[in-house]
């Protein structure tokens, strides 16, 4: 059985490498390649010259755009939306990534004004409100409601779709 050495610890040049590496794979946001290469640095140690500068080489792939936070929010929230998520649980999870707030305000907008249409993506996935076979008794109504919530959509727009019988369509929020 061959004996697996540990990995040298990692340098400038090796840093880089998995940054450039992991940019290139991975759609990221800066805080979660920074996330990422400490991780790395903790795990391989470092050898490099003067302490691990991990914050400086996210800024250094940012300035090339190799990173760009406000992309990724707009591409993350647009795929959410796509999958039936509400504005809160997209906001929620653009702010887990790290995402700052200016860097999230075109995605907003763009779920935001998306809802219905993600709120109806959610309902025909799950089979709920005007896509169910029949309607729910009052504790399956329930179930279906804070799945709505779950998915982040407000509670008027669960209820909304809940209770539409199957086969009709809700009329859209003003």
């Amino acid at each position: 059985m061959a004996d697996k050495r540990a990995p040298p610890p990692l340098d400038e040049e090796a840093l880089r490498e998995l940054a450039l590496r992991y940019v290139g794979r991975f759609a990221t946001s800066r805080a979660k390649l920074h996330a990422y290469l400490g991780r790395k640095i903790k795990e391989r140690g470092w050898g490099g010259e003067g302490p691990a500068d991990p914050q400086a080489l996210v800024d250094r792939l940012s300035d090339l755009k190799y990173v760009d936070d406000a992309s990724y929010a707009a591409m993350k929230s647009a795929s959410l939306a796509r999958r039936g998520y509400g504005a809160r649980r997209v906001a929620e999870t653009l702010r887990a990534d790290g995402i700052a707030e200016t860097d999230r305000e075109e995605a907003d907008a763009r779920t935001a004004s998306e809802s219905w249409q993600a709120a109806d993506r959610f309902a025909r996935r799950k089979r709920l409100g005007p896509y169910a076979l029949e309607r729910p008794d009052p504790k399956q109504r329930e179930k279906w409601i804070a799945a709505f919530l779950r998915a982040g959509h407000s509670f008027a727009t669960a209820r909304r779709w809940t209770d539409a019988a199957p086969g009709e369509m809700p009329e859209e929020e003003e």
